[in-house]
């Protein structure tokens, strides 16, 4: 055997070999096509299918920073009544809502998480000198500040109180309610039917909460056989301490030209009620204006822990105002696409008033810078939650919505 023969048998048995190997190659499969995101334009902009189904979703959130100043808006270092430096507030907040139709009506989801970096009052505390710590605390705070389920008309979570929900809050204003007008964030299972004519008629059970019954607070006793004065707690009994709920009722009445509603609670701990309305009047898309009172009976029977009676201690978990009554007014000036100018003023029975006006004004699409001034006066009422003095503030914040 030669050296060509030699050569071509070795080049065929490799083209065998390699043909075999061949055979036994797998061979990938054609990719799936891929389903892309579908625009779902059902509820508004910024909805988008969730692939594989029919439920609609929308992330979105805002960034947020504020800076406050003065007595009524600035942060406290040395525990007495004033704005001894600025107040600052960074946040991120996080939106989600998803949204389907149903047999029983739309089904509805939303949350929105914030996360804050901020600065705080100095704390109540004195060294061993009896000198108090002037600190200006800063650090993390998380929250939840919705997450609720809504299907047609009946809604169970966490919201803000359905006695400022069922109204609307007060104005536009970025420090609205200096007066105050309602609790915020609770538990909440809430029915609201709409007639489809403009009028609605609602319903609620909440848990309430204690931070925001501040002006409930406890006031503590003295007792006379001992002579000693027994401090209460610093905050209010709004939060439920049974199976009793507390119980709301609403009906409202809206059209493009004004608005009327009212609502009602009942504080099951304090067996008080409280009654707020609201007419709201929008002649044009130049300007409105709303006014708003509320009242309550102050009469509850029950004592704090300390033992103080709930009776005639000036408010309960919806009221949150000082007195037995109180009013708001304001309204919004539409001066072009860009800026708009809110006010409000607050009264209360205890003769205490503020005074807040802001200007919202449109930078870019989605980024929004405020800067308002507010004044608060407190008539010096043993009742009063705020200081017998004339308090101003200035703030500013700007807002990136997406």
């Amino acid at each position: 055997m030669n050296i060509k023969s030699l050569l071509l048998g070795s080049a065929a048995a490799l083209v065998a070999v390699s043909g075999a190997r061949a055979a036994d190659v797998v061979v990938a499969p054609e990719p799936e096509p891929v389903e892309y995101v579908r625009v779902c334009d059902t509820y508004g902009t910024g909805f988008y299918y969730v692939p594989g189904t029919e439920v609609c979703l929308k992330v979105g959130g805002y960034l947020r920073y504020d800076i406050g100043i003065g007595d009524l808006f600035g942060d406290d270092v040395d525990g007495d009544v004033g704005g001894d430096t600025y107040h600052k507030r960074g946040r991120f907040a996080l939106r989600m809502e998803a949204r389907t139709e149903t047999e029983l009506g739309t089904l509805q989801g939303k949350v929105q998480v914030n996360f804050d970096w901020q600065t705080a009052n100095a704390p109540n505390s004195f060294n061993q000198s009896g000198n108090f710590n002037e600190t200006h605390p800063v650090g993390n705070a998380e929250s939840i500040e919705r997450a609720w389920v809504k299907l047609g008309g009946f809604l169970i979570g966490v919201e803000d109180s359905y006695f400022d929900t069922s109204t609307g809050y007060a104005s536009g204003v970025v420090n609205d309610g200096l007066i105050p007008y309602g609790p915020f964030t609770t538990h909440t299972i809430q029915y609201t039917y709409d007639f489809g004519n403009g009028f609605s008629l609602g319903a609620a059970v909440e848990e309430g909460n204690n931070g925001d019954s501040f002006y409930s607070k406890d006031p503590g006793f003295f007792d006379t056989a001992t002579g000693t004065f027994f401090a209460g707690s610093p905050f209010g009994q709004g939060a439920i301490l049974d199976y009793t709920p507390h119980v709301l009722v609403s009906a409202a009445y809206k059209t493009g030209l004004w608005g009327l509603s009212a609502v009602a609670a009942y504080d099951s701990v304090q067996e008080e009620v409280a009654i707020k309305g609201r007419l709201d009047i929008t002649p044009s898309d130049l300007f409105s204006v709303f006014v708003m009172g509320a009242w309550t009976d102050d009469s509850g029977s029950g004592n704090f822990p300390s033992g103080a009676p709930y009776d005639g201690n000036g408010g309960n978990f919806y009221a949150t105002w000082g007195g037995d009554w109180a009013i708001w007014a304001g309204g919004a000036l539409h001066i072009n696409d860009r800026a708009t100018l809110n006010a409000e003023f607050g009264y209360n029975q205890l003769s205490d008033y503020s005074i807040d006006v802001d200007l919202n004004y449109t930078l870019v699409p989605g980024f929004v810078v405020t800067p308002g001034v507010g004044f608060r006066h407190g008539d010096g009422d043993p009742l009063s939650q705020f200081p017998n003095d004339d308090q101003w503030g200035g703030y500013l914040r700007t807002q990136f919505t997406f």
